[in-house]
């Protein structure tokens, strides 16, 4: 596998990660057991595809990016969804956990 197609593999994993987590509050704790099995499932071929990423981009730059990515899109997501407003901290963190995926990727190195 060469390393493009583990960003394949890792854009795939943050667009999975995110149809998961944005379904996650539809599943009412898991009790409902359809989107439980929608939300559930898709988190299994996230973690899958983030483990595939994983066998040619280094661990943390692959998981700082899903986490990253996935985090931030998610709470757009509540943002626009849930009408969910972060206050100035929440938006600073988020900002800072934008400028912490660029930094370390576009500059980070691993050995």
């Amino acid at each position: 596998m060469n390393h493009l197609s583990g960003y394949i593999f890792l854009v795939l994993a943050i667009i999975l990660g995110i149809a998961s987590n944005s379904y996650l509050k539809t599943t009412a704790g898991f009790s409902k057991l359809a989107p439980s099995i929608y939300c559930s499932v898709l988190i299994i071929l996230c973690i899958l595809c983030l483990a595939k990423a994983m066998l040619t981009i280094p661990v943390g730059f692959a998981y700082a990016t899903y986490g990253g990515l996935t985090i931030t899109v998610v709470t757009i997501f509540g943002i626009v969804k849930y009408n969910q407003m972060p206050n100035l901290y929440g938006i600073i963190g988020i900002s800072l956990i934008v400028i912490g995926v660029l930094i370390v990727n576009l500059l980070g190195k691993a050995n």
